[in-house]
């Protein structure tokens, strides 16, 4: 089979004219497998004598300034930063696509069987959801990593919690929207029961915003938990963490040690960045009414 150019998605045909979302999207896909890449291969590189123990703070001098030995110095407590923010992404994208996903696991089943079946159960769902959705997302994390206490797996449930009503009330809306077309009656006169339903006629009719709302999450949840790390709530301390690296930052900062304060900070916004143009640019491909707008 011949692969042609006009066979490829649009925003893979180089070459021919995009418009800003589509090219803002390459950014952040740029941007996101550049952190992707540093997650995987930073301990590599660690083992390889490339870049020093993130951990390691015996053997640093406090407070040295970029250099070709610390790249991006070393922070008060003789850590040095260059291999903090590598291993910090590491953290990051762990607990983030950690918690998204749970959160995804949780509010896509229960939004299909809320908009499906209706009934008391509905609004039970619908209330609780609401309830849980009225709440700020920072608070609801705050109060929960402090009950269940520091962890990547904690910190995920701990953030994961906010998201779960954006997913039900997306795909409940798009099934109650669905479950009315003739291809669902026409499966429920065939004798399918409602598994059936769900699984093979609802599932790919109602998931086509969570890939979205998937990456606009995991931005925020970057956020969310560098917040954590700066209020002590976040990882353990043998865990490098943007957050808390921050927080250490900022008591040197009016000294004129800026270096411990940039380079995590400019990490973390970048990671944001990229997962947020990233979202917005598959908003335009999942969206047709959005990307018919755009094309007018």
């Amino acid at each position: 089979m011949t692969v042609t150019k006009s066979s490829l998605p649009r925003f893979l045909r180089f070459g021919e004219s995009r418009s800003l979302s589509q090219q803002l999207m390459m950014i952040g896909i740029v941007i996101t497998l550049f952190f992707i890449f540093i997650t995987f291969f930073a301990p590599v590189f660690q083992g390889w004598g490339w870049i020093k123990d993130p951990l390691d703070s015996l053997s640093h001098d406090i407070h040295k300034p970029p250099s070709g030995e610390y790249w991006f110095g070393t922070s008060r407590q003789g850590y040095d930063v260059f291999s903090r923010t590598l291993f910090g992404a590491q953290a990051a994208l762990q607990v983030v696509l950690l918690a998204t996903a749970l959160s995804m696991i949780i509010g896509v089943p229960l939004g299909m069987v809320s908009g499906y079946v209706g009934g008391r159960l509905d609004q039970m769902l619908i209330f609780l959801m609401d309830s849980i959705y009225t709440l700020p997302g920072l608070l609801l994390s705050v109060t929960l990593a402090f009950v269940v206490g520091r962890g990547i797996l904690n910190a995920a449930l701990a953030i994961s919690i906010a998201y779960i009503p954006q997913y039900y009330r997306v795909v409940r809306n798009h099934t109650v929207s669905v479950k009315t077309e003739v291809f669902i009656e026409a499966a429920q006169a065939l004798g399918a029961n409602t598994w059936q339903v769900l699984s093979r006629y609802l599932f790919f009719n109602v998931i086509q915003s969570v890939p979205v709302l998937f990456t606009l999450n995991a931005a925020d949840a970057i956020l969310i938990l560098g917040s954590l790390g700066f209020l002590g709530l976040g990882l353990p301390e043998e865990v490098p963490e943007w957050g808390r690296d921050l927080k250490q930052a900022l008591e040197a900062l009016p000294t004129g040690i800026w270096w411990t304060t940039l380079f995590p900070g400019l990490a973390m916004t970048l990671m944001v960045v990229g997962l947020s143009l990233l979202g917005e640019g598959l908003n335009e491909f999942v969206n047709p009414r959005l990307r018919k707008q755009i094309r007018n």
